[in-house]
Formats: structure tokens, sequence, C-alpha cells
């Protein structure tokens, strides 16, 4: 089960009438998110398999998942947010617990990206996921 900010956004999508105003919406999550700093944008942070530039800086403090990023795409910049809104502040236990293509699929994203950012978003969700492993 998604924490509750997560709840609210599949609530928003659900009152979207149609696909193109939840890709508006995406892009507007997108352009609200702080810029990441300049300094974290390292190959560390950069994330493999994404057709646009991604870069996410996790951290676990006292056993919590906290996570900022930026992407030089403004749809893929959304999906970040998105992915914050359903992974940042769980406890590390319940990051794998967690079935994004469940929860996703709740706002109806896998049936409108394309096969190119259902990769980079997997290879996001990875990242997230490897990282609570560890």
């Amino acid at each position: 089960m998604a924490q509750p900010i997560f709840e609210d956004l599949v609530e928003t999508f659900e009152f979207l009438d149609d696909w193109e105003d939840r890709y508006r919406h995406v892009i507007d999550m997108g352009k609200a998110m702080p810029n990441m700093p300049e300094v974290l944008k390292v190959a560390t942070t950069k994330v493999d398999g994404c057709a646009s530039q991604v870069w996410l800086h996790l951290k676990t403090d006292d056993n919590v998942l906290t996570f900022i990023g930026e992407s030089d795409a403004i749809i893929v910049r959304g999906l970040i947010a998105i992915l914050i809104t359903l992974y940042s502040g769980l406890r590390l236990e319940e990051v794998n617990k967690i079935d994004p293509l469940v929860e996703l699929a709740r706002l109806g994203l896998n049936e409108h990206l394309s096969s190119q950012r259902s990769n980079g978003l997997r290879a996001m969700v990875e990242r997230i996921r490897d990282t609570a492993k560890a």
C-alpha cells in the first residue's frame, strides 16, 4: 500500500478527465520540483538506462529513504516527482514491498508512456529499490 500522499495523487488522476490532462499534470509536477544542485549531478547519481539525462540523489537516514532528482526532459522530471511521491519518506523495509507496476498503473501511466520512458522509469525504480536493499 502506498503512502497517503501517493493516494492523494491517485485521487487527483482519477479526477482528471483524459490522458492529456493527466500528462499536463505530470509535467506540472516536474516543473514544481526544485532543481537539483549541480554538485549532485555526478556519475554516481546518474541513472543508466534512461533515454534522457536522469540523476537521483538517494539518502537513507534513520532507516528512511529520501531522495531528490532531476532530468533534462520535462516529462521525466514529472515521473521523478511521481516516484518521490511514491517512495520518498518510506522506511527502507517498506520500499521493496511497494509494487511499482501496480501503483503506477493506478495513474494510468503504463498505457501512455513510450517504451523508452517505461524503460527509464524501470531503471529509476531499480535504483531506488537497490538503494533500499543496500
